[in-house]
């Protein structure tokens, strides 16, 4: 009886258990929308893409305010929120890339694209990271989502 009731709550343990890898956005001030979108590092507007430290704006292809996606090496690839993680969206709230960092212009945040981490933050004030997108590539697509 002891060994099943030991079995019983391990099993419980084991089942409440929560990924953090598991695509949820736990970010208080991002709402989760979808994303699914593939990028061709064949087309022109996605040359940016081609050497590491290169990034670009995809304005329509999901998220709340679009994404940024990243080249951190050559071969691997990032993909972020474009909403400032510390402001519900609003017209301000939408980053902009400024070489290997996005901006916020609500309160002049700033972000590495390289890991997502606020480089400025505010003393005593809490502060989130950018909502990050599973990428994956397949010989010159790579293809961003949340799902």
């Amino acid at each position: 009886m002891k060994r099943f009731l030991f079995l019983c709550c391990t099993l419980v343990a084991f089942l409440s258990c929560n990924s953090d890898d598991d695509g949820v956005n736990n970010n208080p001030y991002i709402p989760n929308a979808l994303v699914q979108f593939q990028i061709n590092l064949n087309l022109p507007q996605f040359d940016n893409l081609n050497f590491a430290g290169g990034s670009t704006y995809i304005a329509n292809g999901g998220g709340v305010r679009g994404f940024f996606v990243f080249n951190l090496s050559g071969d691997q690839f990032l993909a972020w929120e474009a909403s400032c993680p510390n402001h519900i969206p609003s017209t301000c709230s939408t980053m902009e890339i400024n070489g290997v960092l996005a901006k916020c212009d609500c309160e002049d945040y700033e972000y590495s694209l390289a890991n997502g981490q606020l480089l400025n933050p505010v003393e005593g004030a809490d502060s989130y990271p950018m909502v990050n997108y599973r990428t994956t590539k397949s010989g010159n697509v790579v293809t961003v989502s949340n799902n």
